[in-house]
């Protein structure tokens, strides 16, 4: 009896995580990895800070795909069969011990990505998973007869019944054209989770600030995004800036990154008003929000034209007004972006349009499947990309 031939076309979370289940699910199954890269599951690696941010503690599969600027609708099916919940059971019965953050974001209790990298590789070992590196796929070929072949650009190939394509979030113009002369449309990648490059002089000397409930919005858009805020030492960061450049990826990546980002630091619109009301015999200098660090506040009383020895009796409604709208609505020149390296991702891919994502099989190719960030779908930081290509890879696993 001739075994089910299965290429995976990418080494990642979503190929690894997918290849070993197919295998826990059908000891038929012959299974290729086909890796471009020298080097297995980097990504993986250099996530969370080198600790595999694995996943969220978020459980309800709506509320979980809210977090996603693109593919939330598709995804929540997918996640309604294979989720966080599942994904965490995944991993621990398999020995993996997982911990739970304050803000919700879930990592090995080693703190050690290494330990998510040995558990896929051990058990590709186990299953006699074939694992090829240095394979860059040129090529994708169907014959007749519904066989794939699979060429790297020194036509060497490989033939398979079926295959998972999975080789990430950015792959080149070559790797796209594989499944275009399929008949899939690409929507072209741009990059997302960024930082926002300002040299402006009112943020010089204040890197390593952070604000913990800033709200930012891109002026004349419709996009806005809040919390946590970190001034660095070219721009603003922190995942505040960086779910604002998730859902405005397309829109930043028109504008070639230049644009006037509002902030409001703080969400009192007459904070100034309440200390001069209850604080009036104390100085400005030394009366400042919980929120606010003393270093920025001074900077903003300095940009308010207010003395800051002053006590707060003796500021009048002008610069009280003045002081209220550098609060709530300080406005900076945006002059490029800074990719977050660890989290690297992509908006763009495989058009979800031509995915049956019962299956995650291709609407017009048969036997041909996709999961995790060559598909149109990405997610803010917090475990939430992981998750959708746990989730897309175990349900095309399930139906390879």
């Amino acid at each position: 009896m001739s075994r089910n031939k299965i290429g995976i076309v990418g080494g990642g979370a979503a190929g690894f995580f997918a290849a070993v289940n197919i295998a826990g699910k059908n000891n038929d199954a012959e299974i290729t990895i086909l890796e471009k890269s020298p080097r297995l599951l980097s990504k993986v690696r250099i996530s969370g800070g080198g600790r595999c941010n694995v996943t969220n503690k978020i459980s309800n599969p709506r509320e979980f795909t809210s977090y996603y600027p693109r593919g939330a609708k598709e995804l929540i099916s997918v996640f309604s069969k294979f989720g966080s919940p599942e994904t965490i059971s995944w991993f621990e019965s398999r020995g993996v011990k997982l911990k739970t953050e304050n803000d919700g974001r879930v990592f090995p209790v080693t703190d050690d990505s290494n330990t998510i990298i040995d558990l896929f590789l051990s058990l590709s070992k186990k299953h006699g998973i074939r694992i090829v590196t240095g394979f860059d796929v040129n090529e994708i070929a169907t014959l007749d007869s519904g066989i794939f072949i699979v060429y790297d650009r020194k036509r060497i190939a490989y033939s398979f019944d079926k295959i998972l394509y999975c080789p990430g979030g950015f792959p080149d113009s070559v790797s796209f054209n594989c499944v275009r002369k399929l008949g899939h449309k690409i929507i072209e990648p741009v990059p997302s989770l960024f930082s926002f490059v300002c040299k402006s002089a009112a943020i010089k000397g204040l890197q390593g600030l952070s604000v913990p409930d800033a709200e930012l919005k891109i002026s004349g858009a419709k996009y806005s995004s809040a919390g946590s805020l970190l001034i660095t030492h070219n721009g603003f960061s922190g995942p505040a800036a960086l779910k604002l450049s998730a859902f405005a990826a397309r829109e930043l990546y028109a504008k070639e990154y230049k644009f006037k980002l509002e902030i409001s630091w703080i969400r009192n619109d007459c904070v100034a008003d309440s200390f001069k009301e209850n604080t009036p015999d104390k100085k400005i200098l030394n009366t400042h929000p919980d929120e606010i660090p003393a270093r920025l506040w001074n900077r903003l009383v300095e940009q308010s034209d207010i003395n800051p020895e002053k006590k707060w009796r003796d500021v009048s409604n002008a610069e009280l007004l003045k002081l209220n709208r550098a609060l709530i609505n300080s406005v900076f020149d945006i002059s490029g972006k800074n990719t977050n390296k660890e989290e690297f991702v992509t908006a763009g891919g495989i058009s979800l349009k031509e995915i049956d994502f019962r299956t995650m099989e291709s609407k017009l190719c048969k036997n041909l499947f996709f999961a995790g960030e060559v598909l149109d779908i990405d997610g803010i930081t917090g475990g939430f990309n992981f998750q959708s290509a746990w989730s897309t890879a175990y349900i095309a696993a399930s139906n390879l």
